[in-house]
């Protein structure tokens, strides 16, 4: 009988530790570049998940920059510590498909999840073409956003502008620029026209928006990158655009990066501006702080080209293919609760950043978000009225932070007079040029 009771006892915690760790829930990684008040919404949306998903628990991590987590990534990949998740920047994406190391979002929930009620069709179309490759959707689209023209309405006003008639073209915005630039009787700047940092982003962005390329094999989507077209009108024709307001004076050259241009235009000290739709909430605040009306419109173009539109910015989600399926499942119930409606309008409200469904926007819709805040709605217009098409796609180029920061080098010869505006592109074409065939040979 004792003989009985211990080999009862014993099973009976035999069967209890395997209750136990079937229990245990799978456990991914989500390594990540949302710093700031951001860090804190992927945080909020984590645990959430975290715990509405007792079977899966997400472990986020910041690691830094784009740069730093693409670079902490492929390290990981070497040493096998490489996350589930990471956070890739847009420009990102021909690195990741030559990476050899992802699994694609489609694959992943239809091949290994074998989720057949997904509907691949509610994503926002210019936001999944960026990331669709070959027929396929690669990366899970995350945190999307577009540039718009950012503008003081009272300053408007002041000058004499119809407020509600922001410049359209390139001419509009240079006329516009000196009529809103206040000059002191020693000549100083009281306050500029408008201002925009050296970033290799808005370029890009102005070429796509005169419906030309940036580089050759109908922008990388047909064939690999293997020429630049920088030194074509397009750029050509927005640097020149660049370097005679700077000249002029009517235009603030605050350096190469963001943060100048982004405290020039919320001091007061220009009253246009460029930047991403994702510092909508931002310039928003700071505009009722500060006592006056902010507006937003499409970017400007030259008069006689037509409209192409914008190009999606960020970022998106890429799985690591080298884990085991139990792993490879629970990250797909990550990826796609963020992608269902509540956790976009949540991220969308929070952040500023696109929700990348239709449903999403049409919550938003439906609860008068956009009627209340009008500037938001200039964003998504923009983005959904842009024509559809390789200049608006995209380009997919396997160098291209480096071809961004080429881009910022000449520009900034071209506004020093080093350069003129086509030589500084002939400059950039070259160098990226190079750029592109050493790459290529790494593929070929």
């Amino acid at each position: 009988m004792k003989k009985f009771i211990l080999l009862l006892a014993v099973v009976t915690v035999f069967i209890c530790s395997l209750s136990t760790i079937a229990a245990e829930p799978v456990t991914i990684e989500f390594w990540h570049a949302m710093g700031g008040h951001n860090l804190e919404v992927v945080n909020n949306l984590v645990d959430k998940f975290n715990q509405t998903h007792p079977d899966v628990q997400v472990k986020a991590q910041y690691t830094g920059s784009y740069n730093d987590t693409l670079t902490k990534t492929q390290a990981a990949v070497q040493t096998g510590t490489a996350p589930n998740i990471i956070q890739i920047y847009e420009i990102g994406t021909q690195v990741m498909l030559d990476s050899g190391i992802i699994m694609p979002i489609e694959d992943l929930g239809k091949k290994v999840a074998q989720d057949t009620t997904f509907d691949w069709n509610k994503f926002l179309t210019p936001v999944a073409n960026y990331y669709t490759v070959g027929g396929k959707l690669n990366s899970m689209p995350f945190n999307s956003s577009t540039p718009i023209l950012y503008y003081n309405r009272d300053a408007f006003k002041e000058a004499g502008l119809d407020p509600n008639r922001p410049p359209k073209t390139f001419a509009e915005l240079k006329d516009y620029a000196r009529k809103l630039t206040i000059k002191n009787e020693d000549g100083t700047v009281e306050r500029y026209g408008f201002t925009l940092g050296i970033v290799g982003w808005f370029v890009e962005q102005m070429v796509a928006n005169q419906d030309a390329n940036l580089v050759n094999n109908d922008n990388g989507r047909s064939g690999r990158a293997t020429e630049s077209y920088l030194n074509q009108a397009a750029a050509v024709r927005f640097v020149k655009l660049w370097q005679e307001m700077v000249a002029e004076g009517i235009m603030l050259n605050p350096g190469r990066g963001w943060d100048g241009a982004n405290q020039a235009f919320s001091s007061g000290r220009a009253a246009m501006l460029i930047e991403s739709t994702s510092s909508v909430a931002a310039f928003t605040a700071n505009a009722e702080s500060a006592g006056y009306e902010l507006g937003t419109a499409f970017l400007p173009r030259p008069a006689d080209v037509n409209r192409g539109g914008v190009v999606i910015g960020g970022a998106s989600l890429w799985t690591i293919a080298d884990h085991p399926e139990t792993e490879l499942k629970a990250t797909w119930e990550f990826l796609k609760w963020l992608s269902e409606k509540d956790q976009q309008v949540y991220w969308f409200e929070n952040t500023g950043y696109f929700p990348v469904t239709k449903a999403a926007v049409e919550s938003e819709m439906n609860n008068q978000f956009f009627a209340k805040s009008p500037n938001y709605l200039t964003a998504f217009l923009q983005l959904l009225l842009s024509k559809k098409a390789v200049s608006t796609q995209g380009a997919l180029i396997g160098t291209f932070p480096e071809v961004r920061q080429i881009i910022e080098e000449e520009v900034e010869k071209t506004l020093q007079g080093s350069l003129t505006p086509q030589a500084a592109m002939d400059e950039a074409a070259e160098r990226v040029n190079k750029s592109l065939a050493e790459y290529n040979k790494l593929y070929q």
